[in-house]
């Protein structure tokens, strides 16, 4: 008897390259946000308590 292959959780391929790069570049994105976020809030805190 086959298994049905949603229910087996055989149905995503293998992971390709560009969908790898493509996660770096988006978390390398995620963290030049972040890290511009925190200087701005920085430099306004600076600005407000100086």
């Amino acid at each position: 008897m086959q298994r049905n292959p949603v229910i087996a959780g055989v149905t995503r391929g293998p992971i390709r390259a560009t969908s790898s790069i493509a996660c770096l570049a988006f978390v390398a994105l995620l963290a030049v946000a972040f890290w511009a976020g925190a200087l701005w809030i920085g430099t306004v805190l600076f600005n407000l308590l100086s």
